[in-house]
């Protein structure tokens, strides 16, 4: 069974665009729905996606931007939080990406497997224990990521406070308390967070030219009780 909640959360992490603002009135009904979510999250869930549906488009491209792509402290990246640019972010990355093919899920995005979103679509598709604890490794960093939100007086926020109540289990606040150790980039300092991105990112799954996330096929699927997905190909060799 497809969890309609998981799946309306990765889009509303996702790139805003034209399609996505259609879709809100939706996604919000979704939100108010879930039993999992308090009232005041799902109050909060309400008008983010009221705030999306409503919203200049340009406007909301260039705050998310800021917000998720110009901020390490507040990348949707989720190795990047535990490995940074080490070695071992590569071999965790590829490690997630051999679980979503045996899972039968092929990322059909040009985003990192790590993405949080893609991650969410995929855990949609999975049981529910499954999920939650997944969501429960990761507490610490939407807690923290939550924390950070908040403090910018980001809508967004309400995203990650329903992920860790879908979790159903607290972070550990020692891991939380390290994480917002870390001084917040400044978005608005373009030529030092340009230095801090220069390494060009190793790329999994897709072409990259082959564009955008699908919107269109993620909104389909929230109606659809489950996903048949037959298993995918394995693996081809490919350069950054």
């Amino acid at each position: 069974m497809m969890d309609r909640t998981l799946k309306a959360l990765s889009l509303t992490l996702s790139y805003p665009s034209a399609e996505l603002q259609g879709a809100m009135p939706e996604i919000g009904a979704v939100f108010g729905a879930d039993p999992r979510i308090a009232p005041d999250t799902k109050a909060a869930l309400q008008a983010l996606a009221d705030s999306v549906a409503q919203g200049d488009l340009y406007d909301l491209q260039e705050s998310y931007v800021m917000l998720f792509d110009r901020s390490r402290t507040l990348s949707l990246n989720l190795f990047e939080h535990v490995h940074g640019e080490s070695r071992d972010r590569g071999g965790a990355m590829v490690s997630l990406l051999e679980t979503y093919r045996e899972g039968g899920f092929e990322p059909a995005t040009t985003e990192l497997p790590d993405h949080l979103p893609v991650l969410l679509e995929f855990l949609a598709s999975r049981p529910a224990s499954e999920a939650r604890e997944i969501l429960a490794d990761a507490a610490h960093i939407l807690d923290a990521l939550s924390t950070r939100l908040l403090r910018r007086e980001s809508g967004y926020a309400a995203a990650f406070t329903a992920l860790l109540q879908i979790a159903g289990s607290r972070a550990d606040a020692g891991a939380v308390a390290d994480m917002l150790a870390q001084p917040d980039d400044d978005p608005t300092d373009l030529e030092a967070l340009d230095a801090v991105w220069e390494e060009t990112e190793v790329t999994f799954g897709p072409d990259p030219n082959a564009g955008c996330p699908q919107v269109r096929d993620m909104l389909a699927q929230i109606d659809t009780p489950a996903r048949s997905l037959k298993p995918a190909p394995a693996a081809s060799n490919r350069s950054a």
